[in-house]
């Protein structure tokens, strides 16, 4: 009988004030997606952190109405982390990574759901290209439409664009924003060298992870993903896997009301000053 590669997985989702149904369809199919895993690879103990960053309504494990028999028998050990109030999205998932002893660890948002084949496809493309430190998935919102995860770095105009202008404007820069989302990206093949990717799904090598100290807990919200792909681009690849699918139904912070978008330009400014600004690209 063959013997299965033994490997290390961790896993981290931040929350804040989160419907418990949206965190109830994560976790449901984050453990479908594990189960399917553990077919091909030996798997240690898994942690799951959930932190929650709620300063009010704080989030009960038993809300969430996990098979605890599932759980059990996935060696899956959810670990509740709250009490340190909304310390921003990076400052939360550090909280994580500086517990972290495993191989590969999953960056989540608790509006995403995985399909059953998601880890071993992302996992099995790691080991297969020690070059890669990250793999960024296919993803579709909760009507089906894609959405683009994979960025070139950013101008301001294209910002501006994406993050202040209405439908009705942002099409006549249709072209524009395909070319900043990377639109000509292979959906048969993986892409590799990817500039920046969304922190909505990030499956990465946990040492490269560690090594950088994880998130600039100077970006409280916005753009903490975008340093993030940066700094581990530095460490090697970042690549786009198509076969990798999730569904996240997250939106733009123009979308959001005005306390966002004044966190969005603040962080924007940390950003590109960090970075360079270019104003038109």
């Amino acid at each position: 009988m063959e013997t299965k590669p033994l490997i290390s997985l961790s896993a981290a989702v931040v929350c804040y004030n989160s419907p418990s149904n949206d965190l109830k369809k994560l976790f449901t199919s984050l453990l479908e997606s594990i189960e399917q895993l553990r077919h091909s690879f030996e798997l240690s103990e898994i942690p799951i952190y959930l932190i929650d960053n709620s300063n009010e309504n704080a989030l009960e494990i038993d809300s969430l109405k996990v098979d605890d028999k599932r759980v059990r028998s996935l060696d899956v050990e959810l670990k509740l982390l709250q009490g340190q109030g909304n310390v921003g999205y990076g400052s939360a998932h550090n909280l994580a990574i500086s517990k972290l002893n495993s191989h590969f660890h999953l960056l989540l948002n608790p509006d995403v759901v995985l399909q059953k084949e998601t880890l071993i496809t992302g996992i099995s493309f790691l080991l297969e290209n020690p070059e890669a430190v990250l793999a960024s998935p296919h993803a579709v919102d909760d009507k089906g439409e894609k959405q683009y995860l994979c960025k070139r770095y950013p101008s301001v105009f294209t910002l501006f664009i994406r993050g202040v202008f209405p439908n009705f404007l942002r099409k006549t820069f249709r072209s524009h924003l395909a070319n900043y989302e990377m639109h000509e990206l292979s959906e048969r093949e993986p892409s590799i060298d990817i500039p920046i990717t969304s922190g909505c799904f990030m499956l990465s090598r946990t040492k490269s992870l560690t090594e950088i100290g994880g998130f600039d807990e100077r970006y409280f919200l916005y753009f903490e993903d975008f340093d993030l792909s940066l700094r581990l681009g530095k460490k090697g690849k970042l690549a786009y896997l198509p076969a990798m699918h999730i569904e996240h139904s997250g939106g733009h912070a123009g979308n959001k009301g005005l306390s966002h978008f004044k966190m969005f330009i603040r962080s924007g400014i940390r950003f590109f000053n960090t970075y360079g600004w270019h104003f038109i690209r």
